[in-house]
C-alpha cells in the first residue's frame, strides 16, 4: 500500500500533467481560431466575383468546410474503479484550520474550477479525511454518481466506483455540525451517509445548489464540513439539464467529472 507521501508526489504529478494538457488543448484552440481567420481572409481577398460563382453552382464554400471540422472539447469519463486501500486521518490533520480545496472539474465541453473553503474547527474529522483523500488523488479523475432534482437539491459526488456504495477502506462517525433546522443554504457541501446510521461516512459528499430541507432521521443530520466560494454557477448548470431520463433522483444527464484536487 502507497504512503501518503508517495500519494501526494503521484497526485502532484497527476495535477501537473493535468495542467498541461489543458494548456496545450488552450493553445490548439487558438490554433483553430487563427486557422480559421486566415480562410476567411483568403476568401475575401478571392473577390465578390470568386464567390458569387460558387454560390451560382451550388458548391460548398470552404469557410463551411473548415468550421464544421474544427472539433470541440470534450470531458473525459471518469474512471469507475474500487478504491479501497486508504486509512482514516486523524482528525488532528485538520489542523483546526480554514482550508481552501479546488475540484477541476468538467462536463460535455465546460471546465470549471469548483472552489470549496472547508472547516476544519467545526468539522475535523470530516475535513481530515477530506483533505488526506484529495491529496493522496482518491477522487481524480471520478465521476459525479447523483443529481437529485426534487424536494431536495444536491449532486453527490465522492464514489470511483460510481455505484452509490464506494468506499475508501473505511468509514467513520459520529456526525460533526449538521444544522439544527435541517436547513442546507446553496452551497453547503455536506457528507453523504447511509440512513439512521451515523458512523457510516466515508468519501461521498454532496454540494448542495439551491436552498435545502433535508430531514434529520433517527441519528440527526449531515454533517457540513464546507462551503463552494466559486464554480456554484457551474454545478446549477449541470442540474439545469437534470437526471438521466428526467428522473428526480439519478445520474446527471451531463455527466461530471472530477479531474483533479488541489489543496492548501
Amino acid at each position: 500500500m502507497a504512503s501518503t507521501k508517495q500519494r501526494q508526489r503521484a497526485q502532484q504529478a497527476r495535477q501537473a500533467d493535468k495542467r498541461a494538457q489543458r494548456q496545450a488543448a488552450k493553445r490548439a484552440h487558438k490554433q483553430r481560431l487563427w486557422t480559421l481567420v486566415a480562410l476567411f481572409t483568403v476568401l475575401a481577398l478571392v473577390g465578390a466575383f470568386v464567390v458569387a460563382a460558387l454560390i451560382s453552382s451550388g458548391a460548398p464554400e470552404a469557410g463551411d468546410d473548415a468550421e464544421a471540422g474544427a472539433g470541440t472539447e470534450t470531458c473525459p469519463a471518469g474512471v469507475q474503479e474500487a478504491r479501497d486501500t486508504y486509512e482514516l486521518a486523524d482528525p488532528s490533520v485538520a489542523e483546526d484550520r480554514t482550508w481552501t480545496v479546488t475540484l477541476q472539474a468538467c462536463a460535455g465541453d465546460t471546465t470549471a474550477d469548483i472552489v470549496l473553503e472547508l472547516d476544519g474547527a467545526a468539522a475535523p474529522q470530516a475535513v481530515a479525511s477530506f483533505v488526506t483523500l484529495a491529496q493522496g488523488g482518491y477522487f481524480d479523475e471520478t465521476g459525479c454518481h447523483r443529481l437529485t432534482t426534487q424536494n431536495i437539491f444536491v449532486l453527490q459526488c465522492g464514489d470511483p466506483t460510481f455505484t452509490g456504495s464506494g468506499d475508501p477502506g473505511y468509514s467513520f462517525g459520529p456526525i460533526e455540525n449538521a444544522p439544527e433546522d435541517d436547513l442546507y443554504p446553496a452551497g453547503t457541501v455536506a457528507m453523504a451517509r447511509r440512513g439512521d446510521d451515523a458512523e457510516s461516512m466515508g468519501s461521498q459528499f454532496f454540494l448542495v445548489y439551491e436552498d435545502s430541507t433535508i430531514p434529520s432521521d433517527t441519528v440527526g443530520g449531515y454533517t457540513v464540513f464546507g462551503t463552494i466560494t466559486s464554480g456554484l454557477d457551474f454545478v446549477q448548470a449541470v442540474a439545469d439539464t437534470g437526471a438521466v431520463d428526467g428522473a428526480p433522483d439519478g445520474e446527471p444527464a451531463t455527466p461530471v467529472t472530477i479531474e483533479g484536487v488541489e489543496t492548501q
